[in-house]
Protein backbone atom coordinates (compact mmCIF):
# COMPACT_ATOMS: atom_id res chain seq x y z
CA UNK A 1 0.00 0.00 0.00
CA UNK A 2 1.35 3.52 -1.22
CA UNK A 3 1.18 6.03 1.28
CA UNK A 4 0.04 9.25 0.08
CA UNK A 5 1.72 9.41 -2.83
CA UNK A 6 -0.79 10.54 -5.14
CA UNK A 7 -1.27 10.34 -9.20
CA UNK A 8 -4.55 12.83 -8.77
CA UNK A 9 -3.06 16.05 -10.23
CA UNK A 10 -5.09 18.70 -10.32
CA UNK A 11 -5.93 18.21 -13.94
CA UNK A 12 -7.31 14.97 -13.22
CA UNK A 13 -9.04 15.90 -10.16
CA UNK A 14 -11.04 18.48 -11.83
CA UNK A 15 -12.20 15.98 -14.69
CA UNK A 16 -13.25 13.47 -12.02
CA UNK A 17 -15.69 15.91 -10.15
CA UNK A 18 -16.74 17.50 -13.76
CA UNK A 19 -17.72 13.78 -14.89
CA UNK A 20 -19.52 12.58 -11.05
CA UNK A 21 -21.27 16.27 -11.49
CA UNK A 22 -22.19 15.38 -15.09
CA UNK A 23 -23.23 11.55 -14.27
CA UNK A 24 -25.26 13.04 -11.19
CA UNK A 25 -27.06 15.37 -13.64
CA UNK A 26 -27.73 12.86 -15.88
CA UNK A 27 -29.25 10.92 -13.02
CA UNK A 28 -31.76 13.74 -12.41
CA UNK A 29 -32.89 13.80 -15.94
CA UNK A 30 -33.58 10.17 -15.94
CA UNK A 31 -35.49 10.45 -12.97
CA UNK A 32 -37.20 13.96 -13.01
CA UNK A 33 -40.48 12.07 -13.90
CA UNK A 34 -41.42 9.80 -10.93
CA UNK A 35 -42.15 6.49 -11.92
CA UNK A 36 -41.39 2.73 -11.35
CA UNK A 37 -37.95 1.39 -12.70
CA UNK A 38 -38.32 -1.88 -14.84
CA UNK A 39 -35.75 -4.46 -14.73
CA UNK A 40 -34.77 -3.53 -18.15
CA UNK A 41 -34.22 0.02 -17.50
CA UNK A 42 -32.30 -0.80 -14.28
CA UNK A 43 -30.38 -3.75 -15.73
CA UNK A 44 -29.30 -0.67 -18.50
CA UNK A 45 -28.00 1.64 -16.30
CA UNK A 46 -26.34 -1.24 -14.18
CA UNK A 47 -24.41 -3.11 -16.87
CA UNK A 48 -23.43 1.26 -18.08
CA UNK A 49 -21.98 1.66 -13.96
CA UNK A 50 -20.21 -1.23 -14.08
CA UNK A 51 -18.74 -0.74 -17.52
CA UNK A 52 -17.15 2.88 -16.80
CA UNK A 53 -15.08 2.09 -13.93
CA UNK A 54 -14.13 -0.74 -15.30
CA UNK A 55 -12.68 0.82 -18.18
CA UNK A 56 -11.38 3.60 -16.07
CA UNK A 57 -9.54 1.14 -14.24
CA UNK A 58 -8.01 -0.09 -17.45
CA UNK A 59 -6.77 4.00 -17.76
CA UNK A 60 -5.57 3.51 -14.40
CA UNK A 61 -3.37 0.22 -15.07
CA UNK A 62 -1.87 1.34 -18.35
CA UNK A 63 -1.11 4.99 -17.14
CA UNK A 64 0.08 4.23 -13.66
CA UNK A 65 1.56 0.91 -13.82
CA UNK A 66 0.33 -2.55 -12.15
CA UNK A 67 0.20 -1.47 -8.62
CA UNK A 68 -1.93 1.37 -9.10
CA UNK A 69 -4.26 -0.20 -11.07
CA UNK A 70 -4.72 -3.39 -8.34
CA UNK A 71 -5.05 -0.98 -5.96
CA UNK A 72 -7.86 0.81 -7.51
CA UNK A 73 -9.44 -2.60 -8.66
CA UNK A 74 -9.36 -3.82 -4.90
CA UNK A 75 -10.61 -0.33 -3.23
CA UNK A 76 -13.19 -0.57 -5.72
CA UNK A 77 -14.14 -4.23 -4.92
CA UNK A 78 -14.43 -3.44 -1.28
CA UNK A 79 -16.34 -0.19 -1.56
CA UNK A 80 -18.69 -2.06 -4.09
CA UNK A 81 -19.51 -4.84 -1.93
CA UNK A 82 -19.86 -1.99 1.52
CA UNK A 83 -22.30 -0.33 -0.59
CA UNK A 84 -24.35 -3.65 -1.34
CA UNK A 85 -24.62 -3.53 2.67
CA UNK A 86 -26.07 0.71 2.18
CA UNK A 87 -28.85 -0.96 0.25
CA UNK A 88 -30.26 -3.10 2.61
CA UNK A 89 -30.52 -0.14 4.74
CA UNK A 90 -32.00 1.80 2.00
CA UNK A 91 -34.44 -0.60 1.37
CA UNK A 92 -35.62 -1.02 4.84
CA UNK A 93 -36.17 2.39 4.96
CA UNK A 94 -38.15 2.99 1.74
CA UNK A 95 -40.29 -0.20 3.35
CA UNK A 96 -40.84 1.47 6.78
CA UNK A 97 -41.40 5.08 5.36
CA UNK A 98 -43.99 3.26 2.63
CA UNK A 99 -42.38 5.18 -0.30
CA UNK A 100 -44.30 4.87 -3.35
CA UNK A 101 -42.47 3.04 -5.66
CA UNK A 102 -42.45 5.88 -8.25
CA UNK A 103 -40.73 7.83 -6.03
CA UNK A 104 -38.03 5.67 -4.65
CA UNK A 105 -35.11 6.13 -6.84
CA UNK A 106 -35.01 9.93 -5.94
CA UNK A 107 -34.86 9.25 -2.67
CA UNK A 108 -31.86 6.85 -3.57
CA UNK A 109 -30.10 9.61 -5.27
CA UNK A 110 -30.29 12.09 -2.55
CA UNK A 111 -28.86 9.53 -0.56
CA UNK A 112 -26.21 9.17 -3.17
CA UNK A 113 -25.46 12.31 -3.16
CA UNK A 114 -24.92 13.09 0.52
CA UNK A 115 -23.02 10.23 0.36
CA UNK A 116 -20.81 11.24 -2.46
CA UNK A 117 -20.23 14.53 -0.14
CA UNK A 118 -19.71 13.34 3.19
CA UNK A 119 -17.34 10.77 2.03
CA UNK A 120 -15.27 13.97 0.03
CA UNK A 121 -15.03 15.62 3.30
CA UNK A 122 -13.94 12.21 4.96
CA UNK A 123 -11.62 11.58 2.21
CA UNK A 124 -10.32 14.67 2.74
CA UNK A 125 -9.48 14.68 6.38
CA UNK A 126 -8.36 11.52 6.05
CA UNK A 127 -5.72 12.59 3.80
CA UNK A 128 -4.87 15.60 6.28
CA UNK A 129 -4.92 13.07 9.24
CA UNK A 130 -2.59 10.32 7.69
CA UNK A 131 -0.25 12.83 6.49
CA UNK A 132 0.80 14.48 10.01
CA UNK A 133 0.34 11.18 12.26
CA UNK A 134 1.30 7.75 11.34
CA UNK A 135 -0.86 6.31 14.32
CA UNK A 136 -4.17 7.31 12.36
CA UNK A 137 -3.45 4.13 10.38
CA UNK A 138 -4.06 1.98 13.64
CA UNK A 139 -6.70 4.20 14.61
CA UNK A 140 -8.22 3.40 11.13
CA UNK A 141 -7.50 -0.12 12.01
CA UNK A 142 -9.29 -0.31 15.17
CA UNK A 143 -12.77 1.38 14.00
CA UNK A 144 -12.62 -1.38 11.52
CA UNK A 145 -12.09 -4.26 13.81
CA UNK A 146 -14.92 -2.62 15.58
CA UNK A 147 -17.27 -2.56 12.79
CA UNK A 148 -16.50 -6.00 12.00
CA UNK A 149 -17.06 -7.71 15.50
CA UNK A 150 -20.36 -5.13 15.63
CA UNK A 151 -21.77 -6.60 11.90
CA UNK A 152 -20.63 -9.86 13.39
CA UNK A 153 -22.03 -9.66 16.49
CA UNK A 154 -25.68 -8.36 15.18
CA UNK A 155 -25.77 -11.31 12.78
CA UNK A 156 -25.17 -13.93 14.86
CA UNK A 157 -28.18 -12.17 16.49
CA UNK A 158 -30.38 -11.20 13.92
CA UNK A 159 -30.18 -7.96 14.49
CA UNK A 160 -27.85 -6.65 11.75
CA UNK A 161 -30.87 -4.90 9.51
CA UNK A 162 -33.90 -3.66 11.33
CA UNK A 163 -35.08 -0.14 11.22
CA UNK A 164 -37.42 1.40 13.58
CA UNK A 165 -38.93 4.47 12.35
CA UNK A 166 -39.89 6.01 15.39
CA UNK A 167 -36.78 5.57 17.44
CA UNK A 168 -34.66 6.74 14.87
CA UNK A 169 -32.79 9.93 16.34
CA UNK A 170 -32.84 11.88 13.89
CA UNK A 171 -36.54 11.44 13.05
CA UNK A 172 -37.19 12.35 16.97
CA UNK A 173 -35.56 15.45 16.12
CA UNK A 174 -36.65 16.54 12.93
CA UNK A 175 -40.31 16.13 14.42
CA UNK A 176 -39.54 18.38 16.93
CA UNK A 177 -38.29 20.82 15.09
CA UNK A 178 -40.96 21.51 12.59
CA UNK A 179 -44.57 19.55 11.46
CA UNK A 180 -44.88 16.66 9.22
CA UNK A 181 -47.69 15.94 6.90
CA UNK A 182 -49.17 12.84 6.16
CA UNK A 183 -49.16 12.64 2.82
CA UNK A 184 -46.80 12.38 -0.21
CA UNK A 185 -46.57 15.18 -2.26
CA UNK A 186 -44.44 13.81 -5.11
CA UNK A 187 -41.01 14.77 -4.87
CA UNK A 188 -41.69 17.99 -3.20
CA UNK A 189 -39.95 18.21 0.46
CA UNK A 190 -42.38 20.87 1.55
CA UNK A 191 -46.22 21.71 1.24
CA UNK A 192 -48.35 24.15 3.39
CA UNK A 193 -51.01 22.49 5.72
CA UNK A 194 -53.76 23.92 8.13
CA UNK A 195 -52.62 23.56 11.58
CA UNK A 196 -55.23 24.74 14.60
CA UNK A 197 -56.63 26.98 11.53
CA UNK A 198 -53.39 28.79 10.62
CA UNK A 199 -51.41 27.71 7.57
CA UNK A 200 -47.98 26.41 8.13
CA UNK A 201 -45.21 25.11 6.21
CA UNK A 202 -44.39 21.03 6.51
CA UNK A 203 -42.27 18.90 5.73
CA UNK A 204 -43.21 15.63 3.41
CA UNK A 205 -42.61 12.42 4.08
CA UNK A 206 -40.76 12.22 1.10
CA UNK A 207 -38.04 15.27 3.19
CA UNK A 208 -37.81 12.78 6.20
CA UNK A 209 -36.71 9.57 4.69
CA UNK A 210 -34.51 11.90 2.88
CA UNK A 211 -32.81 13.56 6.29
CA UNK A 212 -32.89 9.62 7.42
CA UNK A 213 -31.09 8.33 4.89
CA UNK A 214 -28.12 11.42 5.10
CA UNK A 215 -28.19 10.44 9.15
CA UNK A 216 -27.24 6.51 7.45
CA UNK A 217 -24.67 7.79 5.07
CA UNK A 218 -22.81 9.22 7.76
CA UNK A 219 -22.29 6.01 9.38
CA UNK A 220 -21.58 3.95 6.27
CA UNK A 221 -19.10 6.86 5.61
CA UNK A 222 -17.20 5.91 9.04
CA UNK A 223 -16.56 2.77 7.70
CA UNK A 224 -15.77 2.61 4.16
CA UNK A 225 -13.05 5.67 3.94
CA UNK A 226 -11.13 3.98 6.40
CA UNK A 227 -11.50 0.39 4.53
CA UNK A 228 -10.70 1.65 1.36
CA UNK A 229 -7.57 4.01 2.94
CA UNK A 230 -6.29 0.12 4.14
CA UNK A 231 -6.10 -1.06 0.17
CA UNK A 232 -4.57 2.75 -1.01
CA UNK A 233 -3.05 5.56 0.63
CA UNK A 234 -3.68 8.13 -2.57
CA UNK A 235 -6.65 10.23 -1.63
CA UNK A 236 -7.05 10.61 -5.59
CA UNK A 237 -8.12 6.50 -5.83
CA UNK A 238 -9.98 6.77 -2.78
CA UNK A 239 -12.18 9.18 -4.02
CA UNK A 240 -12.70 7.57 -7.43
CA UNK A 241 -13.33 4.21 -5.78
CA UNK A 242 -15.81 5.75 -3.50
CA UNK A 243 -17.64 7.67 -6.34
CA UNK A 244 -17.92 4.64 -8.84
CA UNK A 245 -18.71 2.33 -6.18
CA UNK A 246 -21.74 4.79 -5.68
CA UNK A 247 -22.90 6.18 -8.86
CA UNK A 248 -24.51 2.87 -9.72
CA UNK A 249 -26.19 2.17 -6.52
CA UNK A 250 -29.78 4.10 -8.13
CA UNK A 251 -29.70 1.41 -10.43
CA UNK A 252 -28.45 -1.81 -8.82
CA UNK A 253 -30.93 -1.22 -5.89
CA UNK A 254 -33.57 -2.17 -8.41
CA UNK A 255 -31.79 -5.10 -9.95
CA UNK A 256 -30.81 -6.80 -6.80
CA UNK A 257 -33.99 -5.91 -5.06
CA UNK A 258 -35.08 -9.48 -4.81
CA UNK A 259 -32.01 -10.98 -3.91
CA UNK A 260 -30.66 -8.56 -1.58
CA UNK A 261 -32.63 -10.49 1.17
CA UNK A 262 -31.45 -14.02 -0.05
CA UNK A 263 -27.70 -13.06 1.02
CA UNK A 264 -28.35 -14.31 4.42
CA UNK A 265 -24.40 -14.04 5.03
CA UNK A 266 -23.12 -10.69 3.64
CA UNK A 267 -22.80 -8.94 6.89
CA UNK A 268 -20.32 -12.30 7.76
CA UNK A 269 -18.24 -11.01 4.72
CA UNK A 270 -18.20 -7.87 5.45
CA UNK A 271 -17.32 -8.40 9.03
CA UNK A 272 -14.49 -10.55 7.61
CA UNK A 273 -13.36 -8.19 5.21
CA UNK A 274 -13.54 -5.18 7.28
CA UNK A 275 -11.53 -7.35 10.38
CA UNK A 276 -9.20 -8.37 7.24
CA UNK A 277 -8.55 -4.81 6.33
CA UNK A 278 -8.23 -3.42 9.91
CA UNK A 279 -5.51 -6.31 10.43
CA UNK A 280 -4.05 -4.59 7.14
CA UNK A 281 -4.19 -1.08 8.64
CA UNK A 282 -2.24 -2.36 12.38
CA UNK A 283 0.60 -4.13 10.57
CA UNK A 284 0.90 -1.09 7.85
CA UNK A 285 1.56 0.94 11.09
CA UNK A 286 3.21 -1.50 12.79
CA UNK A 287 5.97 -1.66 9.20
CA UNK A 288 6.04 2.16 9.57
CA UNK A 289 7.40 1.89 13.20
CA UNK A 290 9.49 -1.50 12.73
CA UNK A 291 10.38 -2.71 9.09
CA UNK A 292 10.80 -6.12 10.73
CA UNK A 293 6.79 -6.02 11.27
CA UNK A 294 5.43 -7.52 7.84
CA UNK A 295 2.93 -6.14 5.48
CA UNK A 296 0.32 -7.75 3.50
CA UNK A 297 0.52 -6.87 -0.03
CA UNK A 298 -2.23 -5.58 -2.13
CA UNK A 299 -2.48 -8.57 -4.17
CA UNK A 300 -2.68 -10.46 -1.34
CA UNK A 301 -5.70 -8.35 -0.57
CA UNK A 302 -7.70 -8.96 -3.75
CA UNK A 303 -7.45 -12.53 -3.48
CA UNK A 304 -8.66 -12.68 0.26
CA UNK A 305 -11.58 -10.22 -0.74
CA UNK A 306 -12.52 -11.72 -3.90
CA UNK A 307 -12.34 -15.16 -1.93
CA UNK A 308 -14.39 -14.01 1.09
CA UNK A 309 -17.18 -12.58 -1.04
CA UNK A 310 -17.04 -15.46 -3.06
CA UNK A 311 -17.81 -17.55 -0.22
CA UNK A 312 -20.19 -15.25 1.34
CA UNK A 313 -22.69 -15.42 -2.16
CA UNK A 314 -22.23 -19.24 -2.32
CA UNK A 315 -22.85 -20.19 1.19
CA UNK A 316 -25.94 -17.66 1.11
CA UNK A 317 -27.70 -19.07 -1.71
CA UNK A 318 -27.06 -22.50 -0.79
CA UNK A 319 -29.01 -21.45 2.50
CA UNK A 320 -31.69 -19.73 0.59
CA UNK A 321 -32.65 -22.62 -1.73
CA UNK A 322 -32.72 -24.73 1.21
CA UNK A 323 -34.79 -22.21 3.31
CA UNK A 324 -37.07 -22.21 -0.04
CA UNK A 325 -37.23 -26.39 -0.07
CA UNK A 326 -38.07 -26.28 3.79
CA UNK A 327 -40.88 -23.72 3.46
CA UNK A 328 -42.06 -25.71 0.36
CA UNK A 329 -41.69 -29.28 2.63
CA UNK A 330 -43.93 -27.10 5.39
CA UNK A 331 -46.43 -26.47 2.84
CA UNK A 332 -46.95 -30.07 1.28
CA UNK A 333 -47.10 -31.32 5.09
CA UNK A 334 -49.27 -29.03 6.20
CA UNK A 335 -52.40 -30.83 7.63
CA UNK A 336 -55.55 -30.28 5.35
CA UNK A 337 -58.66 -28.33 7.12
Amino acid sequence: MSTLDTIGTPTLWAVTIAAVLALLALDFVATRKPHEVSMREAGLWSAFYIALPTAFGVFIWAQYGRERGVEYYTGYIVEKSLSVDNLFVFMLLLAAFAVPAALQQRVLLYGIIGALVLRGIFIALGAAALSAFDWVFLIFGLVLLATGVKLLRDAMSGDEHQVEVSEMRIVRVVRRLMPVSEEYAGTRMTVRQQVGGVSKRALTPFALVVVAVFATDIVFAIDSVPAVYGITGDPYLVFATNAFALLGLRALYFVLQGALAKLFHLSYGLAAILGFIGVKLALHWGHLQWTSVPEIPTLASLGVIVGILALTVTTSLIAARRSERDGEVEVVDAPRA
